[in-house]
């Protein structure tokens, strides 16, 4: 008995290469009597549904993360597509009862001088900036044609008046005859009315020979007017053409002078101010050549019309300028007083738009791009002054590009910071 429990205690082994390793009988089964299958702990099984649970995040988180991803990525793209600009508003300089606009100075009056007769010029006595006075010589043409075109009528002139003496004798002659009718009235008639014709041939030949005589008196060239010499285009020696500027004519100007004692300058005043500017009114010209100095001037009249391509009227301001310090073509700035105060507004040079449909600025709203339409009042260089087109609240776009268009998006940086 001792036998057997010891044998049934005993661990059977199974005997493998290098060893044994024990073999451990199932566990028996108290209802059936049979060995029981092993069992999977509890714990393995949660960490197992953990792991997927973790593993199902992960994808999960990936995929969320990538369409974030795309979304902001959509989102990156369609910002960038939208250009941003710099914008500023217009300045107020204040209240203001004048306008200065620019303007051009020229002399009251400018003509060429040509040759009206064909020669050589013969001598020549005034230079550019030499004053000359009215009726002055300027200048000798030699005219050897015409001098001898001219005594050639003269030589004419006389042969007409002989046979007109010649007439009028035997027109008087057969006149008397007839009164006794020792000639008939047939040859009394042929006599007067030759008489008749070769006085017509005299009127003629004086005719001629006048015509001549002015055109050897143009062999003197005199100054039409009072002023200053400003071109000489010719010398001595040089083939004179009679003739004008015109497009057929090859003959070329010998002068041009130009009163400058009192200048005209003109002025495009805009259609906005039009109605405060009036014959006989005053108004002050600046220079900066001159700085400091003002120069009086005088409205004296208008083109009564507004230009349909600018939008104003053509002023003419007459200044005095009896020493001359004012030149023709100077750049000026004419002020004007108006009896009402405007408020004046002024924009960045770089702000404007040159385009064919005319001078533009890029007005940010809600946005968006508006190209306005402005008219400048005065140029001060860096900055413009705006007669119209803007007000002072309007958002204007520093630099624009030249692809910025009508009704554009844009994004508006301030600060540093960019408004969408």
């Amino acid at each position: 008995m001792s036998t057997d429990i010891n044998t049934e205690m005993t661990t059977p082994s199974t005997t493998v290469s290098g060893g044994s390793v024990p073999h451990y009988p199932p566990h028996p089964d108290p209802q059936h009597g049979l060995e029981a299958p092993r069992r999977i702990p509890t714990g393995v099984w949660l960490a197992v549904a953990v792991l997927v649970v973790l593993l199902l995040a992960a994808i999960v988180y990936g995929l969320l993360s990538r369409a974030a991803d795309e979304r902001h990525l959509e989102k990156a793209t369609a910002v960038s597509a939208i250009p941003t600009v710099s914008v500023t508003h217009p300045a107020v300089l204040g209240m203001s009862s004048e306008i200065a606009l620019p303007g051009d100075t020229q002399a009251y009056n400018d003509t060429p001088i040509y040759a009206r007769t064909n020669g050589y010029l013969k001598q020549w006595f005034v230079d550019i900036g030499q004053h000359v006075k009215q009726g002055e010589l300027m200048a000798i043409i030699e005219t050897p044609e015409v001098d001898e075109q001219l005594q050639v009528a003269q030589a004419d002139l006389k042969s007409a008046q002989a046979d007109l003496a010649l007439a009028n004798t035997t027109s008087a002659r057969y006149q008397n005859l007839l009164k006794s009718d020792s000639v008939s009235k047939q040859e009394t008639d042929v006599a007067v009315s030759g008489a008749t014709a070769k006085q017509a041939a005299v009127d003629a030949a004086e005719a001629n020979v006048r015509r001549l005589q002015q055109l050897q008196s143009f062999e003197h060239v005199y100054a039409p007017f009072s002023g200053i010499v400003t071109i000489r285009n010719t010398d001595i020696g040089a083939l004179i053409d009679s003739g004008s500027a015109t497009t057929n004519s090859t003959a070329k100007e010998l002068f041009h002078i130009a009163a400058i004692g009192k200048l005209r300058v003109y002025v495009a005043v805009p259609e906005t101010y039009a109605p405060a500017i009036q014959d006989g009114g005053t108004a002050t010209l600046t220079l900066d050549e001159y700085p400091g100095q003002e120069f009086n001037g005088k409205i004296v009249r208008n083109s009564s019309a507004i230009d349909q391509s600018s939008r104003t009227l053509n002023v003419e301001v007459d200044v005095d300028n009896p020493d001359g310090k004012l030149l023709p073509g100077a750049y000026v700035f004419v002020h004007f007083k108006i009896p009402q105060q405007v408020r004046r507004l002024s924009v960045p040079a770089d702000a404007l738009l040159f385009r064919a449909q005319g001078l533009q600025v890029g007005v940010v709203r809600d946005g968006h791009v508006h190209l306005q339409h402005i008219t400048i009042g005065k140029d001060n260089g860096s900055t413009l002054e705006v007669a119209t087109g803007l007000t002072a609240d309007d958002e204007i776009v520093l630099a624009p590009s030249d692809s910025l268009t009508e009704g554009q998006q844009v994004n508006v940086a301030n600060n540093g910071t960019v408004t969408q």
